[in-house]
């Protein structure tokens, strides 16, 4: 059930091309007709020769049965060619709605789930998938017109012969099922392996320099080999199963084959059936063999398609939990898997703040509640920022309590705190990475949730953590965000962010490739490319998420005030653990443990002598001593 349950939420892919695959069965009804005119053509001769029969007449049936040859050989090439490609654009259409429904899961799937892992399932699982799809279609339509017609014709030569032929049909039904069920577990399995590989290597590739530093090499390789030889033992148990599969299929034909001589050799001998039929149905028999043996191989793919695909489809099923809440999707039968693909990546565009013309879709709400929802907000955002009695839990750990605070429109906000306490977390929930549990955000005086997430994010400058660069050209990564943006944009960019003398340096200045991640450049480097990629697009509202610890304070000094002229005309807020970086903000707050401990300007905060006054004495006297 759960097979078939799978198999079906591939319908709305292969409904796209029904015309083509309707043109593949004929192709394939075609082949098989011609396949099996030429045993009628052989017996006819062989009937003759009893007779009489000229040496033209031979030529003319040879002529015959290499014509329908031929012709058979025209549409098997045609029912190749159309059914294996559909299963190509299949797949086409299968890897794109993964890719776009991958970018639109939210963070905390990818912090449960592994890269390595979603890669195997978007690669290896997808070409088994294909497989079904392409050659598994292909051949299941081949054997059930090929077993059609020729039991047809078996039956017109003798229904007493078809009988004893197909007295093995039973044991090699119960043999599918039994060997079918094996080889579905076994694959299983073999796609585990092949994705705990594929996150191993992934992970020991991106850790290539920690695993060096801590000289691991040998470690990492012996786990490596650990992993390779259980796919291997898992590969191998499914050969086994292969291997007894098909020689007890070819076992249990030609037993059909031992009761067809022993009984078609009687008929002839009693003149019930010609010699030219013997031989006729015998041909036919013979056709049989192939289909019987093929159905092995697409049980066999099928049984590997389905499993990769359950696998695809939980995939599918997670849901993202972050979307435009005046769209409203129904939840369908079998879950996001039950939407046309159109409907699918219409809710990934939602999902991943696109914009979608969503008329004619079905309306609902996920969550099944009929209350109507109110339109998006798509005015420009202006940079006004409220928070009221704002609080977040992420895992049932309360995370922030009761924040309320006003960040007045073109003003310069800053955040201080330990570590942990919920300053990266309340930007979050500006940029709408996560949502919040209580409480209420407001942009410009309207709720943060009516924006759409492309209005909201794209008027948001977000500089991270972790500062995260593309394999690409520095300019490519400065105007990731804002692609049509000119030369001269993405040089004052980098301007404004102090990074354009160091690009100067390099050869190929903006068009330097800095390999993965950024690699080549320095964390400085890194850092001030992503604040440049976040200044480029103008945004009204610049967030600094501890963008500059990996500068030294005297090019921190001049990215500043290269940015106070870019902060004038929008609202700022900048995370830091260093007062040098905060202190010409126009209000600071500080947090510790997910409330608003202290808040004031720099001179006020030092006054107070608190948590604000203790770091910045303490970091006078690192600066002191680093001066010494």
């Amino acid at each position: 059930m759960s097979n078939i349950r799978s198999i079906a939420t591939l319908i709305p892919y292969l409904r796209n091309y029904q015309l083509r695959l309707w043109v593949g069965v004929v192709c394939v009804t075609l082949s098989n007709l011609a396949a099996t005119i030429s045993p009628l053509i052989l017996k006819t001769a062989i009937d003759r020769l009893g007779k009489s029969i000229s040496t033209e007449g031979l030529l003319a049936y040879g002529l015959l049965i290499l014509l329908f040859a031929v012709l058979e050989g025209i549409f098997l090439f045609l029912m190749r060619k159309i059914m294996i490609g559909v299963s190509r654009y299949l797949e086409y259409d299968l890897r794109n709605n993964l890719f776009a429904h991958l970018l639109g899961l939210t963070q905390r799937y990818y912090q449960s789930n592994k890269t390595g892992d979603i890669m195997s399932k978007a690669t290896n699982d997808l070409s088994a998938v294909r497989m079904m799809l392409g050659p598994g279609i292909m051949y299941s339509a081949n054997t059930i017109v090929r077993l059609v017609i020729v039991l047809f014709l078996m039956l017109r030569i003798s229904a007493l012969m078809t009988l004893f032929a197909l007295v093995s049909i039973p044991l090699v039904s119960l043999a599918v099922k039994y060997f079918g069920g094996l080889i579905h577990r076994r694959f299983e399995k073999i796609q585990e392996s092949f994705s705990e590989i594929s996150a191993r290597v992934q992970e020991n590739l991106a850790g290539a320099r920690v695993i060096r530093a801590f000289v691991q090499e040998q470690s990492e390789i012996e786990q490596f080999k650990r992993l390779n030889q259980e796919y291997i033992y898992r590969n191998l148990q499914l050969i086994r199963v292969w291997g007894m599969f098909y020689p007890l299929l070819g076992t249990m034909l030609g037993l059909g084959g031992v009761f067809v001589l022993w009984m078609g050799g009687r008929q002839v001998i009693a003149g019930r059936i010609t010699l030219g039929d013997f031989v006729a149905f015998n041909a036919y028999l013979g056709m049989l063999s192939w289909p019987m043996i093929a159905l092995g191989w697409v049980i066999n793919i099928v049984e590997r398609g389905t499993a990769s695909l359950g696998r695809i489809n939980r995939i599918f099923e997670a849901q993202p939990e972050i979307w435009d809440e005046s769209v409203r999707i129904v939840a369908p039968r079998y879950g996001s898997k039950g939407l046309q693909p159109q409907e699918r990546q219409f809710i990934h565009r939602q999902a991943s703040g696109g914009t979608a013309d969503h008329s004619g879709f079905r309306e609902g709400i996920a969550s099944g509640s009929d209350a109507p929802r109110p339109p998006i907000f798509e005015a420009e955002i202006q940079g006004e920022i409220e928070f009221r009695a704002l609080s977040f839990a992420y895992n049932g750990l309360p995370v922030l309590k009761d924040i309320s605070l006003s960040i007045p429109r073109g003003a310069t906000f800053a955040i201080v705190g330990e570590t942990g306490s919920g300053k990266s977390t309340l930007v979050n929930l500006l940029t709408r990475v996560h949502d919040y549990t209580e409480g209420e955000i407001l942009i410009d005086g309207q709720p943060l949730r009516r924006y759409s997430l492309r209005n909201l994010r794209s008027s948001i400058g977000y500089v991270p953590q972790e500062t995260f660069l593309f394999t690409d050209t520095i300019a490519c990564n400065i105007a990731f965000g804002t692609p049509q943006a000119t030369g001269d944009e993405i040089r004052e960019a980098a301007r404004l962010a102090h990074f354009l003398p160091d690009v100067e340096g390099f050869p190929r200045k903006l068009e330097t490739i800095i390999g993965e991640r950024g690699i080549t450049l320095s964390g400085g480097q890194q850092q001030r490319t992503a604040i440049a990629r976040a200044l480029i697009g103008n945004p009204k509202i610049l967030i600094l998420d501890d963008a500059l610890s990996s500068v030294d304070t005297v090019t921190e000094e001049r990215i500043l005030n290269a940015l106070r002229e870019v902060m004038q005309d929008r609202t700022s807020i900048l995370i830091s653990h260093r007062v040098s970086t905060v202190k010409f903000a126009d209000q600071i707050i500080v947090l510790r443990d997910g409330t608003i401990a202290e808040k004031g300007t720099h001179e006020e905060l030092i006054q107070r002598g608190g948590y604000y006054a203790e770091l910045h004495q303490k970091q006078l006297l690192e600066e002191e001593l680093a001066g010494a």
